[in-house]
């Protein structure tokens, strides 16, 4: 099967999304599959005749994740014309000529449902959920107005536009989130008044908008999902603060325990809570939803992640081989979920 692999982009998870993109398209070759690994923006300049049969190393430019934010000004500056086509050169006609794409890409512009709009339109089968569920669940407000509307438990919190003026407080301590922000990117805990203030600040350089909501002090899960059927639960530890994109990253600053250790009831109560979440964003294919359980073993739902990230320390593929499945298995199951909706 030719499969375009799309990864990169512009967001503020560009890097991660590169060495998803590159784990994804090294299983998908040895599965036997005609694969190419397509950054969506920079595109591909040269020929592309023959490129799906090409023996190429498309890998051999991608690093290691930086523990910074890409910089995406520079990115940017690659691509002259990239205000009129975000869609770098060769993409959608590479996109077209493949039996399907696998959606690579985290946050802005690719998690958000834009592209999976236009891929609609084009008749383009694609991985992962559709259009309108993207869009939903990147917007962490919405997300939330949807969680009270189905009785899924999450913290308290409120939506603050910049320069919004705030009628209602969240005590402290409170987490300041960008409203479709990935990765723990534009993320604070604030203690204090000084604390807030500087978290709304980093939270309004990457969205006009934020969520702040309670800091639950406890444990922190996650649950992947697939076809409306969650995987095993896995707990994310910190060494150090809380799971920020350092800690997501960095090798070595967290430990994940899969299953994870909670009794019988627990663990099936979150797996229930993480399906209800699946049917209540109107989720397809496949999606990790991330949790908090406090000191007294309440647990909240605090968002739904629609491309969950594919890379070596990854949430979703430890959770799948906890039963048993491989990460090319894993690959070519979402791959085949491109047809079938």
């Amino acid at each position: 099967m030719k499969v375009v692999v799309l990864a990169g982009g512009t967001s503020t998870e560009r890097d991660v999304s590169l060495i998803s993109g590159s784990m994804i398209y090294k299983a998908l070759k040895k599965n036997g599959h005609r694969a190419v690994l397509l950054d969506v923006y920079l595109g591909y300049e040269g020929s592309t005749e023959g490129i799906f049969e090409r023996e190429y190393d498309w890998t051999e430019n991608i690093g290691a994740i930086s523990e910074q934010n890409p910089d995406l000004e520079q990115i940017k500056a690659l691509r002259p014309d990239g205000d009129k086509n975000f869609f770098g050169p060769n993409v959608l006609r590479l996109c077209k000529e493949a039996d399907a794409v696998f959606m690579a890409l985290h946050g802005a512009n690719g998690e958000d449902g834009k592209i999976q709009a236009c891929f609609e339109l084009l008749g383009i089968p694609y991985t992962g959920t559709d259009f309108v569920s993207a869009a939903m669940a990147m917007d962490k407000g919405i997300t939330k107005d949807i969680f009270r509307a189905y009785d899924i438990p999450t913290p308290f919190g409120i939506r603050l536009k910049k320069g919004e003026k705030e009628t209602e407080q969240v005590p402290f301590p409170c987490i300041v989130k960008a409203c479709c922000g990935g990765s723990s990117v534009g993320v604070s805990v604030a203690h204090d008044a000084s604390e807030y203030a500087a978290a709304k600040e980093e939270a309004f350089r990457y969205d006009n908008e934020a969520v702040i909501e309670q800091f639950i002090i406890g444990r922190e899960f996650s649950v992947g999902v697939m076809d409306g059927k969650a995987l095993p639960v896995i707990e994310i530890a910190p060494k150090q603060g809380f799971y920020d994109y350092k800690n997501k990253y960095q090798e070595g600053s967290t430990i994940e325990t899969c299953p994870a250790d909670l009794s019988e009831e627990q663990s099936r109560q979150m797996q229930s809570i993480a399906e209800k979440v699946f049917r209540a964003l109107r989720l397809k294919s496949y999606a990790r939803m991330d949790f908090m359980m406090d000191r007294e073993g309440r647990m909240y739902c605090l968002e739904a992640n629609t491309l969950p990230g594919m890379t070596p320390m990854s949430l979703l593929p430890q959770e799948a081989a906890a039963m048993g499945i491989s990460f090319e298995e894993l690959c070519e199951k979402i791959l085949s979920r491109a047809f079938s909706e």
